[in-house]
């Protein structure tokens, strides 16, 4: 049976409640901080933080927090018996000299509570002195304060393509970032055992590289470091590379002390110490022919990093190979360069680069649409890929077709036409209120771009009575990815879902795992997860085939029974056929591995084919305008997503959903501010909490909500024909944004280009809508606008 082919009576494709689902609604699901409470002599790690933005540390004395009571020790930079540094470009010390960003921890205090370990951190006394600093990307870019490699994606020769053009525009465009704000904050709990085994228990989605940065700092072997994570409140990508510090931190600590170390950031300590969603800059220019399709798109890229590169690099990549979204362009020229600032070091987020991408090619044909006379979702539809076509690094558009049915589909099903003229009608009859209608489409390469990270383990156990366990390498944060392993499980054995158990993620049963990000988790672990169970199936087909009297490959496995294929009534139970099976000393357990087929990049060039298959969708916005204030409301939205055979509808579908819902509160909402002033706060996060920091609630839900998924989608060479749905859909919320445009430019006359900021806040919203009410004379240099002709 092939990788796609699903059995009757499957586990996979049912529709089904999250497999911790009445853990979580009754409080009783466990997390990282959960198992402190349960360890005897359990020390609580603080950090001093830095109040300037960029510093040298002069001196540092500890021997005032060593008099507080419940103080234990204060770790420091002379503690570490290995190397002082928590990243894999050897740019992030653990303990640093010099301070980077304001809340830069220059050592930290272990005490036997949390609040004994605050007030001996506000007992240690450091000296600086006070460096130059960069907030912002624009004094960055002015500073020319560049980190990492500067990458080029080219295609054709932009000059021919802009000499071919009947139109040609050039803008600036900058979009913000946005704050993980994950339920469960960052948090570690290490402790040592008698062998010298340093356990720990973690919030991360990349246990494996957890461990190497922890035993790269206490200068040990990875297999004297085991690192597990039984489950995430969350995660987006905030926790791939930023707990591996923290980790190391409670480690050294319960190496050092021989006490057990809990290091748990409140939400503050969070919000200031750990990196964002990268905020970028893109300055382009574009042709487009006289019937409005592309002929060439030239763009710098330019992201806000941070202090120190985490993975700056790759998110660029992804930027770069996203900025054409779904549309063919013939001429392109993409520069990527990463700035270094003196904030937090910007990390992954849902998406990787991706929507940064295709909102700068999404805002520029929202901008252009007027000036070229045409309705903004003709303009989309006119530039789609077509079936034949690649993309500017080489990679066939595989299933390009579908971004056309589903576009048709969506346009019906959400009755476009008809709530476009009944938009129009209520516009003409309303001065001060506005309304907004917008689609848009996603085109979202799936994999990581860093070939080796695609592949994956798993261990999978059958015991003698028929029960399963599965251990597999990626880890749960809330997404589903355990739910449907264990469909996975069950549906290559096929045994009821019911039998089928899974075991914490953990570094000493599965090995040199990669981490959950890239929406490749079900992808990577599922096909692991599934060879696993193949082996053992075939193992146990042998022994039925003797026990039935047919061929191996005769032999069905179907809800808990085996028997001849098209003779159910002679079969055996499978817990019969696992203990005939265990008497005839046959292997019942297997690892599996998979590892993403096909696949090649060339990082320096930008060329290859760097990802499995592309992920579809598209989204219907309606929003309201209030003239007077900017506040608007999301009416309705509609979403059609291509997912494949949905390996799990349910779960499929609140993906699509609560992505939708989190790129509408980056866009819309979500608002990171930092005090950019020349005083004595100069790198502080001003938006510390939620009460300043605004995000998505219940009012900004849309009033009439419809999610479906697009039908007959089978992907074939995946497991059981299913697509990655963790990251697709973020970037539907860009029809919300441009709906907000639509409505803002319904104000001032027809024609005339609107210019929204992102977040396309109420305020942004309010000054785009007077701009549309005052627009420049005809005179006026369009350069005023952000756009030329």
């Amino acid at each position: 049976m092939s990788g796609h082919e699903v059995p009757p009576g499957a586990a996979v494709g049912r529709a089904l409640a999250h497999e911790s689902a009445a853990l979580h609604v009754t409080g009783q699901a466990l997390y990282t901080d959960d198992l402190g409470v349960r360890m005897a002599g359990l020390l609580h790690a603080w950090p001093v933080g830095s109040p300037h933005a960029h510093a040298r540390v002069l001196s540092l004395d500890v021997s005032p927090a060593l008099h507080v009571q419940g103080v234990a020790r204060v770790l420091t930079r002379a503690d570490v018996p290995g190397v002082n540094d928590a990243g894999v470009k050897g740019d992030e010390p653990l303990f640093p000299e010099e301070v980077m960003f304001v809340g830069h921890a220059v050592c930290w205090v272990l005490a036997d509570s949390e609040d004994a370990a605050r007030q001996g951190a506000a007992a240690v006394q450091v000296t600086y002195e006070p460096l130059p600093s960069l907030i912002s990307l624009r004094e960055a870019m002015d500073a020319s304060s560049f980190q990492g490699a500067q990458s080029t994606l080219r295609r054709g020769d932009v000059t021919v393509g802009f000499a071919q053009a009947a139109h040609v525009f050039e803008g600036e465009f900058e979009l913000g970032g946005q704050e993980h704000f994950y339920l469960e904050t960052h948090a570690s709990l290490a402790h040592v055992d008698e062998s010298g085994q340093v356990f720990i228990q973690c919030s991360t989605q990349h246990p494996s590289e957890t461990q190497d940065i922890t035993a790269h700092v206490l200068g040990l072997d990875a297999n004297e470091v085991t690192v597990q994570c039984l489950r995430m409140g969350g995660g987006f990508g905030g926790k791939e590379m930023q707990p591996h510090g923290f980790a190391a931190i409670a480690a050294l600590g319960a190496v050092l002390t021989g006490r057990p170390v809990r290091l748990r950031l409140n939400r503050t300590l969070d919000l200031t110490m750990t990196g964002k969603r990268h905020p970028f800059h893109a300055a382009w220019t574009a042709g487009f022919d006289a019937d409005g399709r592309f002929t060439a798109l030239q763009v710098q890229l330019t992201s806000d990093g941070g202090w120190s590169l985490d993975l700056s690099e790759p998110v660029m990549a992804r930027a770069l190979c996203h900025v054409d979204n779904a549309y063919f362009i013939p001429h392109v020229e993409a520069r990527g360069r990463i700035a270094r600032t003196n904030k937090t070091s910007q990390t992954a987020f849902r998406g990787f680069g991706g929507p940064q991408g295709m909102l700068v090619v999404e805002d520029l044909l929202g901008r252009v649409a007027p000036l070229l006379g045409l309705d903004p979702h003709e303009l989309r539809q006119r530039n789609f890929y077509r079936p034949g076509e690649c993309t500017p690094y080489g990679q066939p558009v595989r299933h390009a077709e579908r971004l056309e049915t589903i576009w048709t589909e969506l346009l019906a099903s959400s009755d476009f036409h008809a709530r476009r003229d009944q938009v129009a009608a209520f516009n003409a009859a309303h001065e001060h209120v506005k309304r907004g209608l917008a689609v848009t489409p996603v085109k979202f390469g799936i994999s990581f771009n860093f070939t080796a990270y695609n592949q994956a383990g798993a261990l999978v156990h059958v015991y003698k009575d028929g029960s399963v366990l599965v251990n597999h390498g990626g880890t749960e944060m809330g997404q589903g990815l355990h739910t449907k392993m264990l469909q996975v499980a069950a549906t290559a054995l096929g045994v009821p879902l019911a039998s089928v158990r899974l075991a914490p993620t953990r570094t000493d049963k599965v090995p040199n795992t990669s981490a959950t990000a890239a929406s490749s988790g079900a992808d990577l672990n599922g096909g692991a997860v599934k060879d696993a169970c193949d082996q053992i199936r075939a193992r146990l087909s042998e022994v039925a085939a003797g026990r039935l009297a047919v061929h191996p490959d005769d032999v069905r496995f179907e809800a808990g029974r085996v028997f001849p294929l098209g003779h159910p009534e002679r079969g055996l139970t499978f817990r019969e056929l696992v203990h005939d099976a265990y008497h005839r000393r046959t292997q019942l357990w297997a690892a599996g591995f998979y590892r993403t087929p096909d696949l090649h990049w060339d990082r320096e060039a930008m060329q290859g084919e760097p990802f499995k298959y592309f992920s579809y969708g598209a989204s219907v916005t309606e929003v309201e305008l209030d003239g007077f204030t900017g506040a608007y409301r999301v009416l309705r939205a509609d979403l059609l997503h291509d997912v494949g055979d949905s390996l799990s509808p349910l779960i499929d579908l609140g993906q699509v959903e609560g992505g939708y819902l989190q790129g509408l509160g980056w866009l819309t909402l979500e608002e990171l501010k930092w005090d950019e002033s020349t005083g004595a706060g100069r790198g502080r996060l001003l938006t510390q909490a939620a009460s300043t920091y605004k995000l998505p609630s219940l009012s900004e839900l849309p009033a009439d909500f419809r999610a479906a998924l697009l039908r007959q989608a089978t992907e074939t060479g995946v497991v059981y024909g299913s697509k990655a749905v963790g990251e697709p859909p973020l970037m539907l919320a860009i029809s919300a944004r441009e709906a907000i445009r639509a409505a803002c430019a319904a104000f001032g006359p027809p024609g005339t280009p609107t210019l929204l900021a992102s977040p396309a806040t109420p305020e942004a919203a309010f000054w785009a809508l007077h701009a549309a009410r005052t627009p420049s004379p005809p005179d006026a240099p369009r350069a005023t606008e952000g756009v030329q002709t």
